[in-house]
């Protein structure tokens, strides 16, 4: 029997990571208490299969922002740009972790909303490593089920060519409507890392995505995509510790760059972030 598109993604999220990864996902959990719910590994690391010297990337789910801060306009910061990201170090490591709630996490990866980089990220690899309880796991699972259809059924209609276009074809949309400091082609390396899972992936995909609409308003997308990630990294650069850096870093790391930040840039870094954009975007570091 084929097996279904959640059995997929809840088999995906199960598959056992390295130790280090979660102790650190416990720690996060910790630091915020009983507001807990879920923690998510994803991004670049987890399909790398590396940890050392690198910056590895959670998502936190929570019950609600207000019981997850002891400060309220964090919590109200994540309610109006959702999410926060913080910097985390645990066991010599470290890494940053984006605080979403339940809420917002099935909602970012559904097709009612427009804005792509929840549901964009989830569509790929990533590993539940704590969750509270079971009906937590269980909401995660169901949240992750969305993002794949909800990818799929936007970038409609398909390229002709193998059985992985219509993931490449997707994710370089994806990749378009927002600010990305990644080479060119970075979006098909995604799906070429791991063949085989978009393989087993795409017909239960696809067919979870008959009861969503199909298509999408790719310019509306983009204008609307990349005006949140502007503000995103305004909001970032006064709620990340050392947030100028980390953009400095991040960029440096995926588009080839070598900046270096002034000293006045690392004091104020909301204007480091601003100054810093018109350069980018001339130069293409930035998409």
């Amino acid at each position: 029997m084929a097996e279904t598109l959640r059995e997929l993604v809840e088999a995906e999220l199960g598959t056992p990571v390295d130790p280090r990864v979660t102790a650190m996902a416990e720690a996060i959990a910790a630091k915020h208490g009983a507001a807990s719910r879920a923690v998510l590994f994803y991004g670049s690391c987890l399909r790398e299969k590396q940890l050392d010297g690198l910056m590895l990337d959670f998502y936190l789910i929570v019950s609600n922002y207000s019981s997850a801060y002891d400060r309220a306009w964090l919590a109200k910061a994540n309610a109006l740009i959702p999410p926060n990201v913080f910097p985390f170090h645990h066991d010599g490591l470290a890494a940053k972790y984006a605080v979403l709630s339940e809420a917002d996490f099935n909602r970012l990866n559904g097709p009612e909303t427009r804005n792509v980089s929840v549901w964009a990220r989830f569509a790929q690899p990533s590993r539940l490593v704590w969750a509270k309880d079971d009906a937590a796991r269980a909401k995660a699972v169901t949240a992750i089920a969305r993002a794949a259809p909800t990818l799929l059924s936007s970038a409609r209609p398909f390229p002709e060519g193998d059985e992985l276009d219509p993931w490449r074809h997707a994710f370089a949309l994806t990749y378009s409507a927002e600010l990305r400091a990644e080479r060119k082609g970075r979006s098909g390396s995604i799906v070429d890392t791991d063949p085989d899972r978009y393989r087993r992936f795409l017909q239960p995909a696809l067919a979870a995505t008959e009861a969503t609409a199909s298509g999408g308003d790719w310019t509306r997308r983009r204008l609307e995509g990349k005006a949140l990630s502007v503000a995103r990294l305004v909001k970032a650069s006064l709620t990340y510790a050392g947030g100028a850096e980390y953009i400095a870093w991040k960029i440096n790391r995926h588009a080839g760059t070598s900046i270096e930040l002034k000293p006045w840039q690392k004091r104020h870094p909301l204007l480091a972030a601003i100054s810093l954009l018109p350069r980018l975007l001339r130069s293409g570091a930035i998409r």
